[in-house]
This record gives structure tokens, C-alpha cells and sequence, in this order.
């Protein structure tokens, strides 16, 4: 695992999985790790052929993310993510308040079971920015053709305790993820 830590201002951006720095607000970046032990909240089977199942280890990864965040007087604390370390990003605010705001773009929130999750277990923080591609339900994988059907109705949910900003981006999953990622925490830096 690598991290970097980027000290700007009172506003920190936890962005897990990508190695992102050039933001306007304080960044601590953690990337290059196994996505598949650390980012899933459980195990799960494979989802290719060629893949790997899911290990389960998101608590063990959130307490080395809670353990990594700079001390300071930090007026807002945001968790992001893209892809599974969005659905990470999720689960981390159903597990801790530490986080204030949560950007969860194109969410891997096809993993079996996260919805009903989220339902019995709400997120702690006050604002969520969700967004997808307009055609990453459209893939061959049919555990992964759920994702639009399961991120809408978790924004769905989210949206009777917190306040929740859904976008649908054109294009499918791996459309231009960077700018997706500076969009959501862009939004959530001026809301």
C-alpha cells in the first residue's frame, strides 16, 4: 500500500484507490494495494472467469484508513472512491462518523448483498454525491448488470435520512474515471 498526504487547507479528501493530489482542497491518497481483499466489506465469489474472489477485509482496511488521516482541525472530511473503492467509501460511513461527506462514483454496488446492507445500515455522514455511466448496467456479466438497478435504489434509500446528489454520466465504467472523481468531489467541496 502507498499513501500521500497533501496539506492545503481545513478540508481533507480521502480518496481511496487512485493517486490524485492536485486538488483544491487537502487530499490523503492511499493506492496501490488488492482491491479485491481490502475494498470488499465480505466475501463474495468471483465475478470473471479469470478474477478473483472477494476477501472480506474492508474493516481491517478502514482501521488503517481511520489510523492514516492526518491529525487537524479538519472542518469537513470527505471518503471517495471509484468503482469498488466507491462501495467501500459506502461502507465506510455505515461503519464510522469520521466522515462528514461521501463521493461514491460508479460504485460496485452490483456486490451481493449492499443494498439490503445499507438499509439496516444507514451512512453517518450529512452529504453523498453518487454517480454512473448511462451504460454500465449494459454489460454481459449479469452480477454486474445490477448496478444501475441497485445504485438507484440505494439512492433512493439514502435520500429519506441524508442529503443525496445523484448523477448519470454518459458512457460506461472505465469513462474517463478521473474526471468522474474530481466531478463528485468538486460537488461535494461547494455543497
Amino acid at each position: 500500500m502507498k499513501t500521500e498526504v497533501v496539506i492545503r487547507n481545513d478540508i481533507l479528501t480521502v480518496l481511496i484507490g487512485d493517486h490524485i493530489t492536485d486538488m483544491d482542497s487537502s487530499v490523503l491518497c492511499i493506492y496501490d494495494f488488492d482491491w479485491n481483499r481490502y475494498l470488499s466489506p465480505w466475501k463474495h465469489e468471483k465475478v470473471f472467469a479469470k478474477g478473483e474472489a472477494f476477501a472480506g477485509e474492508a474493516d481491517l482496511f478502514l482501521e488503517e484508513v481511520l489510523g492514516l488521516i492526518p491529525e487537524g482541525d479538519w472542518k469537513e472530511i470527505i471518503i471517495a472512491g471509484y468503482s469498488l473503492a466507491g462501495l467501500f467509501a459506502l461502507y465506510a460511513c455505515t461503519k464510522s462518523s469520521v466522515f462528514t461527506a461521501c463521493m461514491c462514483a460508479s460504485g460496485s454496488l452490483w456486490f451481493k448483498g449492499f443494498t439490503e446492507y445499507l438499509k439496516e445500515n444507514p451512512v453517518r455522514c450529512r452529504r453523498v454525491y453518487m454517480s454512473l455511466g448511462d451504460r454500465e448496467k449494459d454489460t454481459k456479466n449479469p452480477v454486474m448488470g445490477k448496478v444501475e438497478a441497485n445504485t438507484l435504489e440505494a439512492v433512493h434509500d439514502m435520500e429519506t435520512y441524508t442529503s443525496v446528489y445523484f448523477e448519470m454520466n454518459p458512457g460506461g465504467h472505465f469513462s474517463e474515471p478521473e474526471r468522474r472523481i474530481r466531478k463528485g468531489i468538486r460537488y461535494l467541496h461547494l455543497h
